[in-house]
């Protein structure tokens, strides 16, 4: 009993424990909560994402441009690169400065997980800024 009193007669003396029960019990119930909300909270639904209508941003005066072709060949620029040479490539091409914005230009027919793959292996080059390159969507078609 928290805050009681005990013994009786003339000696009386209080009790100074904290009750921890309702605390343990609200916890529990928290954490049963939690339980059963997480898994609901993850997204397992497709979606076809739709074209950017956002105004495009001006290029910088050098743009590092790295292309996803469609049959998955990289191109730094213009020049073909190989995957396991991409770091030494970027490198070349911005003079070991990693912060540099690589913007990534990949055919619509390419992979997301190979989209991926190629981040990471920037990402493993030190390179840590990427830009997406997507078509505005008033050349494309798409949008008001």
């Amino acid at each position: 009993m928290a805050g009681g009193i005990r013994g009786g007669g003339d000696d009386i003396e209080e009790l100074h424990e904290i009750n921890v029960t309702p605390f343990i019990d609200v916890m529990l119930v928290l954490l049963i909560v939690f339980m059963v909300a997480a898994p609901l909270a993850t997204v397992g639904v497709p979606v076809d994402l739709p074209a950017s209508t956002v105004q495009a941003t001006p290029n910088p005066d050098k743009p590092v441009f790295l292309t996803i072709q469609r049959d998955l060949a990289l191109s730094l620029g213009d020049a073909p690169v190989a995957r396991d040479a991409l770091g030494i490539a970027l490198d070349d091409t911005t003079g070991r400065k990693h912060d540099t914005r690589i913007f990534l230009r990949a055919d619509q027919a390419v992979p997301y997980g190979q989209i991926m793959q190629v981040m990471n292996l920037l990402r493993a080059a030190g390179y840590l800024k990427v830009a997406l390159v997507g078509l505005d969507a008033a050349q494309s078609g798409i949008g008001p």
